[in-house]
């Protein structure tokens, strides 16, 4: 997968392992604010506060709280997207089916567990209760990066434009599941698996087929001039 480096947020990008380490407690001061006063009284100087660094640091790197809010979406799209790429490699032979387990369950667990993240999550909340499409195109994106080889796919259009079908459905009905229980309604998630392991059939398993079928082609043309010697 593509990683989405949160520098592209930045005022500045950090150069310095120091700068770095600053920049991370910043967003990690950040997402703990999110969880316990929201994103309407979130502000720049509780973030300094909590993070032990001046003020100043984080007008550094960021110009208001919506910067840092995007900022810390990107870095957790860069988490994800290394937690699906380690799973992936444990579950390597298992289809497309284990693949979108596996997308599925990190996004679930973060959702869950990583701070801030139930207000942010990829960018598409922000400002919270706002709804915007081009994170879940790159969320979309990058996972057409990352499985089309795992899937043994060319990252083309088509294969682009099913997944982002696929993230799209996923995100409304993973907040349907959240508004419902705040850990989730299992109902409504298995139903959201379903519907996507009967979508991404249509769409990958007729791919397969007409590999297998262009693969039993070329082999029988082979056979025949083969034998024609």
């Amino acid at each position: 997968m593509v990683a989405v480096s949160h520098a592209t947020s930045l005022r500045r990008a950090p150069v310095q392992r120091r700068s770095a380490e600053r920049l991370t407690r910043i967003l990690d001061a950040c997402a703990d604010l999110l969880d316990e006063v929201g994103y309407d009284d979130l502000s720049t100087r509780a973030v300094a506060l909590r993070a032990g660094v001046p003020i100043g640091s984080v007008y550094r790197f960021f110009g208001n709280k919506r910067q840092m809010a995007d900022s810390l979406a990107q870095r957790n799209l860069e988490r994800y997207a290394e937690r699906v790429t380690g799973r992936l490699q444990e579950a390597e032979g298992g289809g497309w089916r284990a693949a979108l387990d596996v997308v599925l369950d990190e996004y679930l667990e973060m959702k869950r567990t990583a701070p801030g993240f139930s207000l942010v999550d990829f960018g598409n909340q922000i400002p919270v209760g706002a709804r915007h499409t081009e994170p879940n195109t790159r969320v979309a994106d990058s996972l057409t990066d990352l499985l089309s080889g795992y899937l043994g796919r060319e990252p083309d259009e088509d294969l682009r434009r099913t997944f982002l079908i696929a993230v799209e459905t996923a995100d409304s009905l993973v907040h349907l599941a959240f508004r419902v229980s705040p850990e989730g309604d299992e109902k409504i998630i298995e139903e959201m698996r379903e519907l996507l392991r009967a979508y991404l059939a249509r769409v990958l398993d007729q791919g397969r087929a007409g590999r297998r079928t262009e693969d039993g082609l070329r082999g029988g043309r082979l056979t025949g001039r083969v034998a024609a010697r």
